[in-house]
């Protein structure tokens, strides 16, 4: 609801990425002054990095099949997603002058594939709107520890601010922190906000690795020679808990283990099993167009004087990575005996033993807890404070699933701040 213009109302948002600038556009189109505060140099800096390689801004699936990629958290995320959808989000971007089109995946990207584009272009309406930039500002909690559940009647407590010029307090009428999860520290997301939260009575999930890679263990030869060569095509099987995953697509090989678009598909399922069992055990499908038969018929055809990785080449076409692969995990006695090989080929095991570090990952999982939050995104213990964007306790895949969350979440905190400040809870 717009605003009495004649009464300005203050927000603060705390956190210069998607979530926070939505948050902050929503507020200045109704007369509130904003004022967006980034610890960083410049506000934006992990959505230019995931733009570097071509913006995956959102997806064009049907919304039901959309919205099954936020798994046990459909049911949060889809009220957010309903009311600023993919549709909407593609619609906003032209709003900027900023065309979009989709691949031949479904992925839908800026026309010019990269971030910078368009966030000049919303960096530019945001200021001509009013908002204001605070950069180099890190948010250190407010100016006491006060008890959860302060009461609505009060001005909330003045935030602390780091600054090159020593500490600075900010008082506000309403508060939206969008401070990203735990992965790219070096970019702003480093989960710092967590010990400021939870001793005023804000359950967090604890932060975890999301659309990550997995250290295997490669033995001293394989490790050094393959890093950073990619398997493709192939398939990697998984089952745990009743249910069995299949996909097939590429990854990546690292000195370490695997990664790539293939593993972050499965990643958050591998991280709890192995969370759970300690390892995680996964099938790879080094021919995922063969049927098997056809590989042992193959495999079976006699080799002459030929090596048996020119064998290999010649009959099934596997050479480089994916021969290292089999000579890595497969029993040598395997090499001789065509129904085995075939098997191996078509399901060669790999355990994965821990996922990578969170600060490696490409998102986070964890964060505040749903249940700590009213529909309109305010934390219960702390009236008039919003959370969006990578904070919230939601993971999804890559494929434009993550940004697009974060839009709608921003936008949702927006609207309920005004609502906040309007006097409708």
């Amino acid at each position: 609801m717009p605003l009495n213009k004649s009464h300005t109302h203050s927000v603060a948002v705390i956190g210069g990425g998607p979530a926070g600038l939505m948050a902050a556009e929503i507020l200045s189109k109704s007369g509130v002054q904003v004022d967006v505060y980034d610890a960083m140099p410049s506000v934006g800096r992990k959505f230019l990095l995931a733009g570097k390689g071509g913006l995956n801004i959102t997806h064009s699936e049907p919304l039901e099949h959309f919205l099954s990629r936020y798994g046990a958290r459909r049911g949060q995320m889809g009220p957010l997603l309903d009311a600023f959808g993919p549709d909407a989000l593609r619609n906003w971007i032209h709003g900027l002058g900023i065309d979009t089109f989709v691949g031949t995946s479904g992925r839908v990207f800026p026309i010019e594939m990269k971030a910078a584009p368009l966030l000049r272009a919303w960096l530019h309406r945001l200021r001509a709107a009013g908002v204001r930039f605070h950069v180099r500002h890190r948010w250190c909690g407010w100016d006491h520890v006060a008890q959860p559940g302060t009461l609505r009647a009060l001005k909330p407590d003045a935030l602390r601010f780091a600054t090159p010029s020593g500490e600075q307090t900010v008082r506000a009428d309403a508060v939206v922190l969008a401070l990203g999860g735990g992965s790219w520290a070096r970019l702003g997301s480093d989960g710092a906000w967590v010990p400021l939260l939870e001793p005023r009575g804000v359950p967090v999930a604890a932060l975890q690795p999301s659309n990550c890679g997995f250290d295997v263990g490669w033995s001293e030869h394989f490790g050094p020679r393959f890093a950073g060569h990619y398997l493709k095509p192939i398939a990697v099987a998984f089952a745990a808990g009743g249910a069995t995953y299949h996909k097939q697509g590429e990854f990546v090989v690292t000195a370490s283990g695997v990664e790539g678009s293939l593993i972050y598909a499965l990643s958050a399922h591998l991280r709890d099993e192995i969370t759970a069992r300690g390892a995680a055990l996964i099938h790879l499908d080094l021919l995922p167009d063969w049927t098997l038969q056809r590989v042992i018929d193959a495999v079976s055809q006699p080799r002459g004087s030929r090596s048996f990785a020119t064998h290999l080449k010649s009959r099934v076409g596997i050479h480089g990575v994916k021969a290292g692969l089999l000579r890595e995990c497969v029993a040598p006695q395997d090499f001789t005996a065509p129904a085995q090989l075939g098997a191996a080929i078509k399901a060669l095991p790999l355990r994965l033993r821990a996922p990578r570090p969170i600060d490696e990952a490409i998102s986070s999982a964890g964060g505040v807890c749903f249940e700590a939050l009213n529909k309109h995104l305010m934390l219960n213990a702390l009236p008039g404070v919003f959370c969006a964007g990578e904070m919230l306790d939601w993971e999804a895949p890559t494929g434009g699933y993550l940004l697009s969350a974060c839009f709608s979440s921003g936008r949702a905190a927006g609207l309920g701040a005004l609502a906040w400040l309007g006097g409708c809870p």
